[in-house]
């Protein structure tokens, strides 16, 4: 009987922002910072470090996770949905990775990383570096003498649909 009132305990989630937003704890507790503060018998979070549009998205995966265990979803929908969550900017799956590590759901971090890597893969040495919003900071006679040496790194395709 305890199990089920357990179950049905909801959680305020609260963004940097300051909106407020409600969830089961049994979905919750995917986050291990959540989990922590439900043991310390909070009710209330504020993540300071979550904004608004990163925690809908957070809710949205964390939701869709915990239903398909509830419900025994096959494997088929739930790698659909993932498919479909990350189809967004490169700009997003990066706040989406700092959340996700901040509110440490080692599931997203591992479906966000493994994203990010396959976005990289085949690109060019630029658009990486792009990517990344990493400057360069050799002399044209530096860059000149490291494109001759690793001509491989300079081949590949730029950039796709979801770079900002």
């Amino acid at each position: 009987m305890a199990s089920t009132s357990q179950e049905s305990k909801i959680l305020i989630l609260k963004s940097s922002e300051g909106v407020e937003f409600e969830i089961e704890e049994s979905m919750a507790v995917q986050s291990g910072t959540i989990k922590n503060m439900v043991e310390d018998d909070c009710t209330v979070f504020p993540l300071p470090n979550v904004d608004t549009k990163t925690l809908i998205k957070i809710i949205e995966y964390i939701k869709k996770h915990a239903d398909a265990e509830k419900t025994d979803s096959n494997e088929d929908e739930i790698k659909t949905f993932d498919k479909e969550f990350v189809k967004i900017t490169i700009h997003d799956l990066f706040e989406l990775v700092l959340a996700a590590n901040y509110l440490h759901i080692s599931s997203l971090m591992d479906l966000l990383c493994r994203t990010i890597a396959d976005r990289i893969k085949n690109k060019s040495y630029e658009a990486v570096r792009k990517i990344f919003n990493i400057t360069i900071d050799y002399t044209a006679e530096e860059e000149a003498q490291v494109r001759k040496e690793h001509a491989w790194a300079h081949e590949g395709e730029e950039f796709d649909e979801f770079v900002d």
